[in-house]
C-alpha cells in the first residue's frame, strides 16, 4: 500500500495537481486583498480557501503515510509540513496576524518545482561565502559612516547627523538611488571636495563588493548543477551496470541451455 501511495505522490500527474492547486490560491489570496471582489466573491473565497487548505492538509497526511518518519527527514517535505501547520493555527485575537502568513502557502511552488528546488539550494550553498562579503561590507560601512558623520554632521545634520543616519544615507548612496542630484551635489555646494569621498565609497561598494556577492552566488548556482549532474550520472552508470549484470546473466543462461540442448542430441545420436 505504501509502495502505491509513493508511486502516486511521485508521479508528474500529482505533481501538476498540487501545483496547479497552488497557483490557484495564491489567486485567490490576492483577490481577496481588494474590497470589492471579497464584497462580491467573498463567500466563494472563503470556501475554495477552506477547501484548498484541506487538500492541503490531506496531502501531507498521504505523504507521512507513504513516507513514515522518512517523511520529517526531508528538508522540502519538513518545509511543506510547517507551511501547512502556520495556516491550520487560529487566525483570530493575538494570532490575526497569521491571517497574512496564509500567503506563505505559495511558497510550496518551491517544493514542488525541481528546478526551483536547485536555485533554492544554490543560494543557501552560498550564504557561508555571503557571510564573509557581509562581514566585510560592515565593515566599510562603518569605517565610511564613522567619517561621513565626522565631516558632514553637522552641516548635513538630516542625512549624516547620526551613525544610524550616515549609513542609512550611505546605503541610498550604494543603491544608486538619487546619489548625486540627491545627496551628493548638495554637499558638494558646501564642501566642494566632498567626492573625494563619495566616490571611493561607491567604487568599493556598488562596483565591487555587490559583484563580489554574485559572483558568490553564480559560483554555488554552479556548484550545485554540477552536484546535480554528477547524480545523474551516477545514476545512469548504476543502472548501465545493472543492465550488464542481466545480460551477462542472460549470457550464461543462454549458454547453460545450450549445453543442455547439445548434451540431450548427444544422448539422443
Amino acid at each position: 500500500m505504501r509502495e502505491k501511495l509513493r508511486a502516486l505522490v511521485q508521479s508528474r500527474q500529482w505533481e501538476i495537481t498540487i501545483i496547479s492547486i497552488i497557483v490557484l490560491n495564491a489567486v485567490t489570496l490576492g483577490l481577496e486583498t481588494s474590497e470589492t471582489v471579497v464584497t462580491a466573491f467573498g463567500g466563494i473565497l472563503t470556501a475554495i480557501d477552506h477547501t484548498v487548505l484541506a487538500i492541503f492538509v490531506a496531502e501531507i497526511a498521504v505523504r507521512i503515510y507513504a513516507y513514515g518518519l522518512g517523511f520529517f527527514r526531508r528538508p522540502w517535505s519538513l518545509f511543506d509540513f510547517i507551511v501547512v501547520t502556520i495556516a491550520l493555527l487560529p487566525a483570530a485575537g493575538g494570532l490575526s496576524v497569521l491571517r497574512a502568513l496564509r500567503i506563505l502557502r505559495v511558497l510550496r511552488l518551491i517544493s514542488s518545482v525541481p528546478s526551483l528546488q536547485r536555485v533554492v539550494g544554490g543560494l543557501i550553498n552560498a550564504l557561508p561565502g555571503m557571510g564573509s562579503i557581509v562581514l566585510l561590507m560592515t565593515l566599510v560601512f562603518y569605517v565610511f559612516s564613522v567619517m561621513a558623520t565626522n565631516l558632514y554632521g553637522a552641516a548635513f545634520p538630516e542625512w549624516f547627523g547620526s551613525l544610524g543616519a550616515s549609513a542609512y544615507t550611505l546605503f541610498q548612496i550604494m543603491t544608486l538611488e538619487s546619489w548625486s542630484m540627491g545627496i551628493v551635489r548638495p554637499v558638494m555646494e558646501a564642501f566642494p571636495f566632498a567626492w573625494i569621498f563619495f566616490l571611493p565609497f561607491i567604487l568599493a561598494t556598488a562596483f565591487t563588493v555587490l559583484n563580489l556577492f554574485i559572483g558568490i552566488i553564480v559560483s554555488a548556482m554552479q556548484e550545485e548543477h554540477d552536484h546535480i549532474a554528477e547524480a545523474d550520472r551516477q545514476a545512469i552508470h548504476d543502472e548501465t551496470g545493472l543492465v550488464l549484470q542481466e545480460v551477462k546473466a542472460l549470457r550464461v543462461e543462454v549458454a547453460a541451455l545450450r549445453e543442455e540442448v547439445r548434451g540431450k542430441d548427444g544422448a539422443t545420436g
